[in-house]
């Protein structure tokens, strides 16, 4: 067994003195580092020995480099093979498959809807129908990720499914011939005959093209009569920083995007926008609330700090950190903190998120309790001191609320997020960044995404605002909505107002 030859090596290592650089040597806090490893190798072969029941090496070794990971912050961990394989599908943006967002019900894989132009589609799945069967195997009662991976496979090889549909007495078969699959995280469409609006739901290596396609699709349609750009990225946990620094790029003509540093003064670099506006200056306002995480926040910050965007809704996550994925093999690798990043003007957002210049809650009395980065046990504190608490209750209560209710989590769930066939994920290459949100990097409030009251306050206000049907500019030093133009973050801003407004 792997595991038990990894056991034996590591012993092995040990007792030749050959662990690791430096392994001999005492720490500050008493540690010897040969010794520890001694201890732990000693503590897996009595459970192995000794546990009440038989244990499986692999999930004994896994759990514990986990626990390792996971003592750091809450964002770094180990990934195995089906987790690692997910991710990769994550960020690469495109898979092998058949094409339809899926999630559990009662036991059951129900279709929510076939993507368009995929082999789902073109066979007839429809949204409500069930898969009980794939290949003559029972899913019923198992994971939806299981489910999932069934789904997966190469492309061009058939797969047979087995579909229970309201209205049709018996269950039937339909062979489905895999496909590439694209996940689109961008989407767009006019409002109100003139406002741009575009949605990006992460950051994977399908983004940049998309917004690309996007704005130019914007431009056909409105030529000169666009009057601005709503960028939504609620609901968006995050994704790749090179894909966050391109999305801001292209709203940006000159300076800086945003900054990282790690332990060592070598681990600082920093990134800078390239000559050229893809918007032309038009205005802007992005739509953020507590489930914009990572990439996200990096967006909103750099817009924010050089005045080329209006950002609207509530506080975002507050995840401030980068994470490196780190290959262990071929299936498996480590997502470990690496870094911090900065926006333009210096400002350190972990645990303290983007807070919006002005600030739309989605519904008024809507209970829902949400869970940001300082909710997290073990997180990192913001460099300028930990969140008081007056202050934390502060920001809470300016956004609403600040705790989830019992099962509520930034991290997605298998049983309750539609999984999509259409959002797993395979990881990036060696030592690739990424700026993702908490541990399972999928939010399941994106299924539920912009609450389920018929009118968005939050878009509502932006085309609003885009419109010129209210103002709220400060006029400290003449700014305007989406001038483009750098300065002083702690310049114009928007007048922060609390809006509660009605339905309409």
């Amino acid at each position: 067994m792997r595991t038990g030859f990894f056991a034996v090596t590591l012993s092995a290592l040990l007792t030749l003195g050959l662990a690791l650089p430096g392994a001999a040597e005492t720490d500050k806090k008493g540690f010897n580092t040969y010794q520890d490893l001694n201890r732990f190798v000693e503590v897996f072969e009595k459970i192995r020995a000794e546990y009440v029941e038989e244990v499986d090496d692999g999930e004994v070794l896994e759990a514990a480099i986990n626990g390792m990971l996971r003592s750091l912050d809450p964002h770094s961990s180990y990934m195995g093979p089906e987790t690692f394989q997910n991710m990769q599908v994550q960020t690469e943006g495109e898979y092998g498959g058949l094409g339809m967002e899926v999630t559990m019900e009662d036991g059951v894989v129900k279709v929510v809807s076939p993507i368009d132009d995929t082999p789902a589609e073109r066979a007839g799945i429809q949204g409500g129908d069930y898969i009980t069967h794939i290949d003559g195997e029972a899913i019923t009662d198992t994971s939806l990720t299981k489910a999932v991976r069934r789904m997966r496979g190469p492309i061009g090889q058939s797969v047979i499914i087995t579909v229970v549909r309201q209205g049709v007495d018996e269950p039937f078969d339909v062979e489905i011939v895999r496909d590439k699959i694209r996940l689109a995280s961008v989407d767009y469409r006019v409002e109100r005959g003139n406002i741009g609006y575009i949605r990006i739901s992460s950051f994977n290596e399908k983004t940049t093209p998309g917004l690309k396609d996007a704005l130019s699709g914007l431009k056909a349609d409105l030529g000169d009569d666009l009057a601005g750009i709503v960028l939504d990225l609620r609901n968006n946990p995050g994704g790749l920083l090179n894909e966050a620094i391109s999305v801001s790029d292209m709203f940006l003509d000159q300076g800086e995007i945003v900054s990282t540093r790690g332990r060592r003064p070598s681990d600082r670099a920093r990134w800078n926008a390239t000559p050229g506006d893809r918007a032309d200056g038009v205005p802007v306002v992005v739509l953020v609330n507590p489930f914009s995480a990572s990439a996200s926040e990096i967006v909103a910050g750099a817009l924010q700090d050089h005045r080329r965007a209006t950002i609207l809704g509530e506080r975002t996550f507050g995840k401030g950190t980068v994470q490196t994925v780190l290959r262990l093999d071929r299936e498996s690798a480590i997502r470990l903190t690496t870094g911090r990043y900065y926006t333009p003007s210096n400002r350190s957002i972990q645990e303290r998120g983007i807070e919006p210049d002005i600030e739309v809650l989605q519904t008024e009395t809507s209970g829902r309790r949400v869970r940001r980065e300082e909710d997290l046990a073990g997180h990192l504190v913001n460099e300028n001191g930990p969140l008081k608490p007056a202050a934390a209750e502060a920001l809470k209560d300016a956004a609403g609320d600040g705790e989830a209710p019992d099962g509520t989590d930034t991290g997605g769930d298998d049983t309750d997020a539609p999984d999509a066939e259409a959002t797993g994920a395979d990881a990036p290459h060696t030592d690739d960044r990424d700026a993702d949100a908490p541990a399972g990097d999928q939010v399941a409030a994106d299924t539920a995404a912009e609450d389920s009251e018929p009118v968005d306050r939050q878009l509502e206000r932006a085309l609003d605002l885009l419109q010129g049907t209210e103002v709220a500019l400060s006029n400290m030093d003449g700014a305007r909505i989406g001038s483009g133009r750098p300065g002083r973050p702690s310049g114009a801003r928007l007048t922060r107002r609390r809006a509660h407004s009605t339905r309409r």
